[in-house]
C-alpha cells in the first residue's frame, strides 16, 4: 500500500513545512509513486496528464539532490513550451523557500538572448526552458552543464510533437553520462519508448490512469459541420460558464471560430502557433485573469496553461488521439469542482470519439443537434478586466508595487483588484470591471515606483 502523507518520505523539515504553507499534505498518485524512486536517485519515466501533480514530484527531488552552496547548474528541466517552462518555474521556487538561496533562471524563446546571457554569467542552480533556446545558450558557451545531477524531460511527448527531437539530441551531448533523468508525458508513444530507452538507465515506469474525472459532465453532439458554429452559442447561452476553452485541431479553425464567437457579441481570445510571444503572454494572462469569457485554442498552443477553475471544456474538433482528448477535458472539473465537456462530432468524426470512450472505458451520452436551444448571440460579460503596465522583473516592478499605487489615495480598495502578473517587462493587473476606468485614471495620472509608466486598458 502507497502512503499518501508527504511526511513518509524522507524530506526535510522545512521541506514538509513550506509543502503543509502550500497546502500540500497528501500526494496526489503520480506523486506517491514516483517520489520514492526519484528521491533514491532512479531514472522515471510518468506517463499522468496535466494537473496531476507531476512538477511538484520531480521539483522535490531535483531540490533535495542540490547542494545550494556550489554555484553550478545541477538541474536542467526541458519544457516544450515558453508558458509551461514558466508554469514549471514558478512552482520550483515556491517549493525552493525550503532551500536558502537557490538560483532558478528560465530560458526560452521568444525573449531577447543578451538578458539571459547577462543572467547565465553569475551561474545558476536550476535552469528551466525550451529545447531550442537551451541548445542555443550551450552552443554559445553561455550554459554548461558538466556537473549537471538532474535531467527533466517534462511533456516529452509534445516537445516530439514540436519538432525539438534534434534539439533535445544535441543538448544530450552535453550533459553527463552519469546522472539522473526523469521522463514525463501524457502519452506513451513507440518514440517515446524509443527516447527512454536513449537517454535513461532502467527506468523505474509509473502508470497514472488517464481517465477523465467523475466530476466531469461528458456529452457530445451530434450535427454536421456547418452546424458547429450555432451549437457552439447555444452551449455558452445554455451553461452561461465564467470561462471556456474551446479546442480546435487547425490554427485556421481557431481564428475562424474565435470570429464567429466575436460576431456574436462572446468576449473571447484565441491562442495559436501564429501569435507572438508578447500577444501569447497577453492572452494568457487576460483569461486566467477571468478578463475573457471564452479562449479558442490548439492543443499545442495550449500546453502549459493553468486555469485552477475553468468551467466547460467544449471539443469544437474530436482530438485525433485519445490521450489528447482526456489531457483537453481533464483541465475542467478540478479541485473538487463539477467541470462539463462537450464533443461536437460530425459524421467522420465518429470512430475518434469510440476511440476515446474504449481508451477511458466510458460511454459519453450522445446529443442530438435539434435538442438544443438555438441563439444568435450570447451575453457573457467577464468580470474582470485587464490593465498593462510597461515594466516588469528587469525594472524591480514588484506586485506590492501596483497594489500600492492602486489603492494609495483610498479611492480604490484592494478588494476589487485580482491577479497580479509581473513579466520580465511587461506587468498585468485585473480589475473589477466597474472598477478598471477609475484604476485605469489612477495608474495614468500617479506614479508607480516615482516613474509614469505607460499602462493600458485591454477590452
Amino acid at each position: 500500500m502507497v502512503t499518501s502523507a508527504f511526511t513518509s518520505l524522507p524530506l526535510s523539515k522545512p521541506c514538509v513545512d513550506n509543502l503543509n504553507q502550500l497546502g500540500f499534505t497528501e500526494m496526489t498518485p503520480i506523486q506517491a509513486q514516483a517520489l520514492p524512486a526519484i528521491l533514491r536517485g532512479d531514472d522515471v519515466v510518468g506517463q499522468a496528464k496535466t494537473g496531476s501533480g507531476k512538477t511538484v514530484a520531480f521539483g522535490l527531488g531535483l531540490l533535495s539532490h542540490l547542494d545550494p552552496k556550489r554555484m553550478q547548474t545541477q538541474a536542467l528541466v526541458l519544457c516544450p513550451t515558453r508558458e509551461l517552462a514558466d508554469q514549471v518555474t514558478k512552482v520550483l521556487r515556491q517549493l525552493a523557500r525550503a532551500w536558502p538561496n537557490v538560483k532558478i533562471l528560465t530560458l526560452c524563446g521568444g525573449m531577447p538572448m543578451r538578458a539571459q546571457t547577462g543572467s547565465l554569467e553569475h551561474g545558476c542552480h536550476i535552469a528551466v526552458g525550451t529545447p531550442g533556446r537551451i541548445r542555443k545558450h550551450l552552443e554559445n558557451g553561455n550554459l554548461h552543464l558538466d556537473r549537471l545531477e538532474t535531467l527533466v524531460l517534462d511533456e516529452a511527448d509534445r516537445m516530439l510533437d514540436m519538432g525539438f527531437e534534434d534539439d533535445i539530441n544535441a543538448i544530450m551531448g552535453d550533459v553527463p553520462h552519469q546522472r539522473q533523468t526523469l521522463l514525463f508525458s501524457a502519452t506513451y508513444p513507440t518514440e517515446i519508448e524509443a527516447m527512454t530507452a536513449k537517454v535513461q538507465s532502467q527506468p523505474v515506469m509509473v502508470k497514472i490512469d488517464s481517465e477523465p474525472s467523475n466530476d466531469i459532465e461528458q456529452s457530445a453532439i451530434e450535427l454536421s459541420p456547418a452546424q458547429k458554429p450555432t451549437a457552439l452559442l447555444a452551449l455558452l447561452a445554455q451553461h452561461q460558464p465564467e470561462s471556456t476553452v474551446v479546442f480546435c485541431n487547425t490554427r485556421i479553425a481557431c481564428q475562424n471560430v474565435a470570429d464567429d464567437l466575436h460576431d456574436a457579441g462572446v468576449s473571447v481570445l484565441e491562442l495559436h502557433g501564429d501569435l507572438d510571444q508578447q500577444e501569447r503572454d497577453r492572452t494568457l494572462v487576460r483569461f486566467s485573469n477571468k478578463s475573457a469569457s471564452v479562449l479558442v485554442a490548439t492543443d499545442v498552443a495550449a500546453r502549459g496553461l493553468d486555469i485552477k477553475s475553468l468551467a466547460m471544456v467544449v471539443n469544437y474538433d474530436i482530438a485525433f488521439e485519445p490521450e489528447v482528448h482526456v489531457h483537453r477535458v481533464g483541465r475542467t472539473g478540478r479541485a473538487g469542482e463539477q467541470g462539463v465537456a462537450v464533443s461536437l462530432c460530425s459524421g467522420n468524426e465518429t470512430k475518434r470519439l469510440l476511440a476515446i470512450e474504449d481508451l477511458a472505458g466510458v460511454d459519453i451520452p450522445r446529443e442530438s443537434f435539434d435538442s438544443l436551444n438555438l441563439v444568435t448571440h450570447v451575453d457573457l460579460t467577464p468580470p474582470m478586466m485587464t490593465i498593462s503596465i510597461g515594466a516588469g522583473r528587469k525594472s524591480k516592478m514588484r506586485p506590492g508595487d501596483i497594489l500600492g499605487a492602486l489603492t494609495a489615495d483610498k479611492t480604490l480598495s484592494g478588494k476589487v483588484v485580482g491577479n497580479i502578473h509581473v513579466g520580465d517587462r511587461l506587468s498585468y493587473v485585473a480589475i473589477e470591471r466597474e472598477h478598471a476606468k477609475n484604476a485605469l485614471h489612477i495608474l495614468q495620472r500617479d506614479k508607480i515606483k516615482g516613474r509614469n509608466l505607460i499602462v493600458k486598458l485591454h477590452k
